[in-house]
């Protein structure tokens, strides 16, 4: 199994000098993917942008959009920014793509959501040379998956959930009688220290307070805030039959990549 890391492009307050150095530090540490967000009525970072300074400071980290919000896009620059990155990477570009759920973000966009699973359709027929992941219900990846794209990633929801998923992503891509294995990735979220209930609390209610307290309160829970909860989740995620997990920062803060990578990777710290 695949383990990578999320820049922190959707952590309010990162610098562009934060993106360049977490990028750098993630592929020295031994990190095989770096991963972004998608927001739009956020403080964020584009993800193609944030990924393009990512590829200029790295040289083998797999570059992730889990997820990009296609339908927010226009197909057509939507697939001549994903060439130029994916040439300009050397090849190390993947895609994962989602419909979104943000009344607020389509809003900004001028984009009517209710076509948004229609133009997702589209956008994966115009995209079909480039490592598309799709993102959302497994029920609704399966689908797509049907005619194309190379897997699916879950964005939220625990080992059981992801399981789950993976049977029907699975059953779906047998009966479409597509060759070879879907690319199966999950994602959790991490805050590690001696702080890291409070930017657990504060990472996760400033994103998801939109959800409602339950829901918010729920992922706040489920954040790995120890070593072992870390390597806990990374193994029950295999065991679900994941071939990636990427694990998302509360903090931009660089110490958190140090100690999320202590706890998840076998390879040592550089001195």
């Amino acid at each position: 199994m695949r383990t990578g890391l999320f820049l922190p492009n959707a952590v309010p307050g990162t610098t562009g000098r934060q993106l360049l150095d977490w990028a750098t530090a993630a592929e020295q540490r031994g990190f095989d993917s770096l991963g972004v967000i998608d927001r739009v009525v956020y403080d964020s970072y584009e993800p193609l942008v944030a990924l393009s300074l990512a590829a200029a400071v790295t040289e083998r980290v797999e570059l992730v959009t889990n997820l990009l919000i296609s339908p927010l896009r226009n197909a057509g620059i939507l697939a001549k920014q994903a060439d130029s990155l994916d040439r300009a990477s050397s090849g190390r570009l993947t895609l994962g793509l989602g419909v979104g759920l943000r009344d607020d973000d389509f809003t900004a966009c001028d984009v009517d959501m209710h076509v948004r699973g229609a133009k997702l359709d589209q956008h994966m027929r115009q995209l079909a040379g480039q490592r598309l992941l799709v993102g959302g219900e497994a029920k609704h990846a399966a689908r797509r998956l049907a005619t194309g794209g190379d897997g699916w990633t879950m964005m939220i929801g625990g080992p059981a959930d992801f399981a789950a998923g993976v049977a029907t992503v699975e059953n779906a891509w047998d009966e479409a009688g597509r060759a070879g294995r879907p690319r199966l990735m999950a994602l959790f979220y991490a805050a590690l220290g001696d702080d890291a209930e409070t930017l657990a609390r504060t990472a996760v209610r400033s994103y998801y307070s939109w959800l409602g307290p339950e829901i918010c309160e729920a992922i706040v829970a489920s954040v790995a805030t120890t070593p072992d909860a870390v390597r806990a989740y990374l193994a029950a995620f295999e065991a679900a039959g994941a071939t990636d997990v990427l694990i998302a920062p509360c903090s931009n803060d660089l110490t958190q990549l140090e100690l999320l990578a202590d706890a998840a990777l076998r390879t040592p710290a550089l001195v």
